[in-house]
C-alpha cells in the first residue's frame, strides 16, 4: 500500500482538524512501514549496536501518543524531535562507533572495521557484483550537512508548498513524509533509501545541486509582457530575444505550408508586439529622463537594453554572413541604436511642440520659449544624462542635432505664413544671431557645440525668399512714409509763421525711416545689409527728386509774393539745410558697396545740388537786391572823394551774414563763396564800364589806392566768413596796378599775371582798363594787348572751369573819349560863328553821341 504524499493530511481519517475524532490512518495499517523492514534486515548492524528494533519498540499506547505529538506539534517541536531521533537511532557518532575505542582503527585481518563503514553504506548495502568501494563516513557527514541545511530551509517554508516555490516541480510532491521528518531535507525517496529487495539496481549516486537544478522553462507572452510593464526591461528583452531565436529556428526548419511554420509566424507576430511594447517603455524612460532635470537611473537600463540588442544584431549578421543569407529574411537587425536616435528626435519635436501649443503670443515670444527650452534641455543632457551613454553614442550630438532640426522645421513652417516686416526681421535675425547667441553660445554647452557641424536653420532658398520679400515690403513702406512726410512739410512751408531756419525737420523725419532698415539689415547678414542699403538708397533718390520738384514749385509760388521776405528767407534757409543730412546719408548708403549704388548716388546728389543752388541763388539775389543801388554809385568822382556807398555795402553784407549763421556748413560755404564772387564782380563791373577816366598820374594813383583799400576790406570780411574763394582777392589789386603803373613793360607783366590767374579775361577787359588810365597811344596799347595772345594763356583759357569764371560774366562796351578843350573852343567860337551856323544841323546830329560819351565819362 503506497504511503500518502502529505503527512499533514495523515492526522485524521475523518472529521475536521478540530473535531473529537483524531485517529491516524497508520493505526489500521500494520506491517507496512518500510523502516521496519530495513531495521529487521539490519538488526545486528554494528552502527545500531546490540539493541534490536523489536526491543526498542514502545508499547502500542506509547506509540500512539508519540505519533500524535509528532503530527500535532509545532515545527520547532518536530525539529527537536527529529534531532532526538537522530541520537536514538545512533546517527550522532559518525566516525567512532558506540562500542569502538578510539585507538582501534583496523580489524585483526588488516582491513577497516565494520564500525568505519558508512552509515548509508550499512543502510544501503552493496549489490552483488558491484565493484565500488564502500562509502566513507566523511562523505556521509558532508551529505548530511547539505541535507541539514535544506531541512532548516524547509522548516521556515512549511506553510507554503514546494510546488509554488519551485514553480510546479511535480517530483517533490512524491517524496516521503517520513524522510521529511527524519532528515529534514526535501529529496526524493529513491535518492536516500532503496528497497533491500532491489538488488539489481545500481548504487545511487550522491544527490548534488547540479542534479537538483532544472533548466528554466521559457516564459509565456503574458509573463514577458508583465516584465515589460514592471519596467524589468533588460530581463524582458532577453526573453524576447530567446523567443525570437526560437521563431527563427522554426521558420528555417519547416516549410511555409506546414502548421509549424504558421505557428512560428504567429510567434513572430507576438515577438513584434513584444518589441513594440518594449520600445514604448524604453522611449518612455527616455522622455522621463529628459523631463527629470536630474540623474535618472532607469536610463542606464535603457542603454543596456540597446547594447544587448546591438550585440544580438552583430551576431545575427555574422551568422547570416557565414550561411550566405536566408531564404526568408527576418526582422533582424533591429538597429535599436538608430531607433534610439529617431526616438530622441521625436521626443525633441514633442517638447518643442509643447512650448508653443496652446500658448498665445507673438512669433518673438514663441521663439524665446523655444530657445529657453532647447538651452535648458541641452544643459540637462550634459550634466545629468550624458554619463549614462557610451562615448561612441555621441549622445550630446544626437540631442543637439535633434533640437537643431526641430527648430529648423518650426522656422520653415513660420516662413510659409504671411509675416509683417517686424516679424520677418525677427525671424531672419533669430536664424542668424539670436539662436547662436542664446543657445549655441551658452557657456555651459559651448565647448561641446563647437565640435558639432550644424548648418543654418533656414535653407538658403528660404532665407533668400524671406529677404527679397522683406526688401520689397520695406521699399513700399518707405515710399508711403516719406511721401506723407513730404506732403505734411510742404503744407508747413506755405504758413506765415517764422518757424525755425536751423535744422530741417524733413530730414529729421525721413532719415530715421531709412535708418531703421539700413542699420538693422547688416546685423542679419552682410549681403542682406548691402541689398537693403541699396533699396533705401534707391527710395531716397526717388524721394529727393520729389523734394526737388516741391522746392522749385515753392519758389515759383513765392514770385507772386505770398510770404513776407523774412519768412521767405527763413523757409529757404530751412530747405537748404535739409540737403547736408540727406547728402551725408546718401554717401553712407553708397558705402555698402552695392554694384548699382553709384547710379542712385549720382541721381540723389544731383537733386540735392539743384536744391542747394536754387536756395543759395535765392538767398544771394535777396542780398544783391539790397546792394544793387550802392554798386551803381561806385567808380565815379563822388565815389573817389567819398566812402558812403562802399560803407553801405559793407553794412548790408555784415547784416546779411548774421542771418546766414543758421545755415549748415556745406550750403553756407557755397553761399559765401558765391556771394564773394558776385560782390567782386559787381565791384569790378563799373570799372569795366569806364565811369571814371584818370588823366593824370596823380589821379591814377588815387584811384588805384582807393581800389586797393576797398579790396582789402572785402578780403578781410570774407576771411571772417571763411570763404573758399580766396583766389578772387587778387583781381582788384591787379587792376589797380595796371591803372597806376606808367612803364609799359611793367603793365605788360601785370596783364600777364592777371590773365594767368583769371584765364577768362579778354582783350576788351584790358582795353577798358587802359581807357580808365587814359592810355591813348595806339602803339603802347597794342603792345600791351599782344600779351593776351600768348599760347600758354590761350590753353589756360580753354581748360577754365566754371568755378574759376569771373570776367566772363562782366560785359564790356566801347568807349569813345572826346577831349574837348573848352578854352580853345571859346577862342574859336567868335571866328567860326558863320561856319558853326552853317553846320548847326550836323552838330545837332552829333550831339547825342557827345552826350553819350560825356555820360559814360
Amino acid at each position: 500500500m503506497p504511503v500518502p504524499k502529505n503527512p499533514c493530511k495523515l492526522k485524521m481519517a475523518n472529521g475536521d482538524p478540530g473535531g473529537p475524532s483524531k485517529t491516524l490512518i497508520l493505526e489500521d495499517i500494520q506491517g507496512t512501514n518500510p523502516f521496519e523492514e530495513d531495521l529487521e534486515e539490519n538488526e545486528r548492524d554494528a552502527f545500531l549496536g546490540s539493541i534490536s528494533p523489536e526491543s526498542r519498540k514502545p508499547p502500542a499506547e506509547d506509540r500512539r501518543e508519540f505519533e500524535r505529538g509528532l503530527f500535532n506539534g509545532s515545527p520547532e517541536e518536530r525539529y527537536r524531535r527529529r534531532a532526538t531521533l537522530d541520537k536514538v537511532v545512533g546517527l550522532s557518532p559518525f566516525r567512532i562507533g558506540k562500542n569502538k575505542k578510539a585507538g582501534d582503527k583496523r580489524s585483526p585481518n588488516g582491513e577497516k572495521g565494520s564500525d568505519w563503514k558508512s552509515f548509508l553504506g550499512r543502510m544501503i548495502p552493496l549489490t552483488e557484483g558491484s565493484q565500488k568501494k564502500p562509502r566513507r563516513c566523511s562523505e556521509d557527514f558532508s551529505l548530511l550537512q547539505r541535507f541539514n541545511g535544506r531541512r532548516k530551509e524547509s522548516l521556515c517554508s512549511l506553510d507554503c508548498g514546494l510546488a509554488e516555490k519551485e514553480n510546479g516541480g511535480g517530483d517533490t510532491l512524491k517524496r516521503m513524509s517520513f524522510l521529511k521528518i527524519g532528515l529534514g531535507g526535501k529529496v526524493r525517496r529513491a535518492s536516500l533509501v532503496e528497497k533491500l529487495n532491489q538488488t539489481e539496481a545500481p548504487e545511487p549516486e550522491p544527490v548534488t545541486e547540479e542534479a537538483e537544478t532544472r533548466p528554466k522553462e521559457p516564459l509565456s507572452i503574458l509573463q514577458i509582457m508583465d516584465l515589460i510593464k514592471q519596467r524589468d526591461l533588460l530581463v524582458a528583452d532577453g526573453h524576447i530575444i530567446e523567443l525570437e531565436a526560437e521563431c527563427e529556428q522554426e521558420g528555417q526548419k519547416s516549410p511555409e505550408s506546414s502548421e509549424a511554420w504558421k505557428h512560428g509566424s504567429r510567434n513572430a507576430k507576438d515577438v513584434e508586439l513584444l518589441y513594440k511594447a518594449l520600445q514604448e517603455q524604453l522611449w518612455a524612460v527616455l522622455a522621463e529622463s529628459l523631463a527629470a532635470k536630474s540623474t535618472y537611473q532607469p536610463l542606464e537600463v535603457m542603454v543596456q537594453v540597446i547594447e544587448q540588442e546591438e550585440e544580438r544584431d552583430r551576431r545575427w549578421l555574422e551568422a547570416k554572413g557565414e550561411t550566405g543569407g536566408e531564404a526568408r529574411p527576418r526582422p533582424r537587425p533591429r538597429a535599436m541604436k538608430k531607433q534610439w536616435a529617431e526616438a530622441v528626435n521625436s521626443l525633441v519635436k514633442q517638447r518643442l511642440r509643447q512650448c508653443t501649443e496652446g500658448k498665445a503670443g507673438s512669433i518673438g515670444t514663441q521663439l524665446d520659449r523655444l530657445a529657453k527650452c532647447a538651452a535648458e534641455d541641452l544643459c540637462t543632457v550634459k550634466f545629468h544624462l550624458l554619463h549614462a551613454y557610451p562615448k561612441e553614442y555621441e549622445a550630446f550630438g544626437v540631442y543637439l542635432s535633434s533640437y537643431h532640426r526641430g527648430l529648423a522645421q518650426w522656422l520653415a513652417e513660420v516662413a510659409q505664413k504671411s509675416l509683417s516686416i517686424s516679424e520677418l526681421y525677427f525671424v531672419l535675425d533669430w536664424n542668424s544671431n539670436i539662436y547662436k547667441r542664446e543657445v549655441l553660445s551658452r557657456a555651459e554647452i559651448s565647448s561641446l557645440v563647437k565640435t558639432q557641424k550644424l548648418g543654418p536653420l533656414l535653407s538658403p532658398e528660404t532665407q533668400e525668399n524671406l529677404e527679397e520679400h522683406l526688401i520689397a515690403a520695406v521699399k513700399d513702406k518707405i515710399t508711403v512714409d516719406v511721401n506723407r512726410e513730404l506732403q505734411d512739410e510742404e503744407e508747413r512751408w506755405a504758413q506765415e509763421d517764422e518757424g525755425n531756419s536751423g535744422p530741417c525737420s524733413l530730414s529729421g523725419k525721413v532719415i530715421p525711416v531709412l535708418k531703421a532698415h539700413s542699420d538693422k539689415a547688416p546685423q542679419i547678414t552682410q549681403d542682406f545689409g548691402m541689398r537693403m542699403a541699396h533699396c533705401c538708397l534707391a527710395s531716397l533718390a526717388e524721394f529727393l527728386q520729389s523734394f526737388q520738384r516741391k522746392v522749385e514749385w515753392f519758389h515759383e509760388k513765392q514770385a507772386e509774393g505770398s510770404l513776407c521776405p523774412d519768412t521767405y528767407m527763413n523757409r529757404t534757409v530751412m530747405l537748404v539745410n535739409c540737403c547736408p543730412p540727406f547728402r551725408d546719408y546718401v554717401g553712407h548708403l553708397a558705402r555698402f558697396g552695392h554694384p548699382e549704388s553709384e547710379a542712385a548716388q549720382i541721381l540723389a546728389n544731383c537733386s540735392l545740388d539743384r536744391v542747394t543752388r536754387l536756395c543759395n541763388h535765392v538767398l544771394a539775389d535777396h542780398l544783391f537786391q539790397s546792394l544793387k543801388p550802392y554798386f551803381h554809385k561806385l567808380m565815379r568822382r563822388k565815389w573817389l572823394n567819398g566812402s558812403e556807398a562802399f560803407a553801405a555795402i559793407m553794412a548790408l553784407l555784415e547784416e546779411h551774414a548774421q542771418k546766414l549763421r543758421t545755415m549748415k556748413l556745406e550750403p553756407y560755404q557755397l553761399l559765401v563763396k558765391e556771394v564773394h564772387r558776385r560782390v567782386l564782380i559787381e565791384y569790378v563791373r563799373p570799372l569795366m564800364r569806364v565811369r571814371i577816366i584818370c588823366n593824370t598820374p596823380k589821379m591814377r594813383a588815387k584811384v588805384a589806392g582807393k581800389l586797393r583799400s576797398e579790396a582789402k576790406r572785402l578780403q578781410e570780411f570774407f576771411i571772417q566768413l571763411e570763404s573758399a574763394a580766396s583766389w578772387l582777392d587778387s583781381v582788384v589789386p591787379h587792376l589797380a596796378n595796371i591803372i597806376e603803373l606808367e612803364d609799359t613793360a611793367a603793365i605788360q607783366m601785370e596783364v600777364a599775371f592777371l590773365a594767368k590767374k583769371f584765364p577768362d579775361v579778354q582783350k576788351q577787359h584790358i582795353s577798358a582798363i587802359l581807357d580808365v588810365r587814359s592810355l591813348r597811344n595806339q602803339g603802347r596799347r597794342q603792345s600791351i594787348l599782344a600779351v593776351m595772345e600768348d599760347p600758354e594763356l590761350t590753353e589756360a583759357e580753354e581748360s577754365l572751369c566754371q568755378d574759376q569764371a569771373f570776367f566772363s560774366e562782366i560785359p564790356t562796351s566801347k568807349v569813345f573819349c572826346v577831349r574837348v578843350q573848352l578854352h580853345r573852343l571859346s577862342r574859336l567860337l567868335p571866328a567860326c560863328g558863320s561856319r558853326l551856323s552853317c553846320r548847326r544841323p550836323r552838330r545837332q546830329g552829333r550831339r547825342p553821341k557827345e552826350v553819350e560819351a560825356e555820360s559814360q565819362v
